[in-house]
């Protein structure tokens, strides 16, 4: 691993974490499509490279918990006091409650899916597909979403259905905000509101993924001989790409269709797996 791949792996995940076009996806084309045109072979990835990938999420991590900062304390209050006081009808403890719930049914689905997700770094033609269903589903939910448009708040019943669409999101080339959004609009939310709270309940699981499973799976010994330079180029790529990408998706959700994801997804999906196929 270099300089350049550590810089284009945290600039497409800092991009593509919150865009809903799958960010373990394009991670795996990108890495991919380097050691292709380096004449690596695909099925060689180093703990260096896993490592990194952890680290491109902490980025990403440390980005929505700047942009979320006010609405991150406001539900940790809102918790501590509703517990507290037994105040369960606040609105913020209802959201906190459906983020904690929403969290141990995505640990529940995802982890079962660890090992096929594991396997599918080194199928890009099958994340590829997966790709595709992803974008077949964005342009169903916003067809859905203006056949039927209301604009329900985030209730229990429809932040399991969120949760339930997180967690297959484990498996690569399955956009995690693009399927919980997916979600959010076929339970009646808008987009706004929908991208919102995918973007509040990504916070545990990228905080899992990023700084607790690891600690069971890395060697830090080895780590110490890592190129730290591109790792930590990488990171700050992703965390910055990462904020300003959540920044103006919010804006554009509130005033356009997510059909351009949609479509966008397709499209590579299609080419990946096109370029992919017979490779692996």
């Amino acid at each position: 691993m270099d300089l350049i791949q550590s810089i284009l792996m945290g600039f497409m995940q800092g991009l593509s974490e919150f865009l809903p076009i799958s960010s373990s996806a394009h991670l795996v084309f990108t890495s991919n499509f380097y050691k292709v045109f380096k004449g690596i072979e695909i099925v060689q990835e180093s703990n260096q490279e896993v490592f990194l990938d952890i680290m491109l999420h902490l980025g990403t991590l440390i980005a929505v918990l700047i942009f979320f900062r006010k609405d991150v304390m406001n539900i940790l209050r809102a918790l501590y006091f509703g517990f507290k006081n037994k105040d369960y009808e606040n609105t913020e403890f209802k959201l906190g409650l459906y983020i904690i719930l929403g969290t141990i049914i995505t640990v529940l689905i995802a982890y079962p899916l660890h090992e096929t997700a594991g396997s599918l770094v080194f199928r890009p033609d099958i994340v590829g597909i997966l790709l595709i269903l992803t974008g077949i589903l964005l342009l169903s939910s916003e067809y859905y979403s203006k056949k039927h448009p209301n604009k329900k708040p985030v209730l229990l019943k429809n932040s399991i259905v969120i949760a339930i669409a997180q967690g297959l999101a484990a498996l690569p080339g399955f956009s995690r905000s693009g399927l919980t959004i997916a979600a959010g609009l076929f339970a009646g939310i808008d987009r706004t509101t929908a991208a919102r709270y995918s973007f509040l309940l990504s916070i545990p699981i990228i905080l899992g993924a990023s700084m607790v499973y690891p600690m069971v799976k890395i060697d830090f010994h080895e780590a110490l001989s890592y190129n730290w330079t591109a790792i930590i180029a990488g990171t700050l790529v992703s965390a910055v790409v990462g904020y300003l990408c959540i920044k103006y998706f919010i804006k554009f959700v509130s005033k356009f269709s997510l059909a351009v994801f949609g479509y966008y997804c397709v499209v590579v999906g299609i080419f990946t797996f096109i370029f992919f196929m017979g490779r692996v």
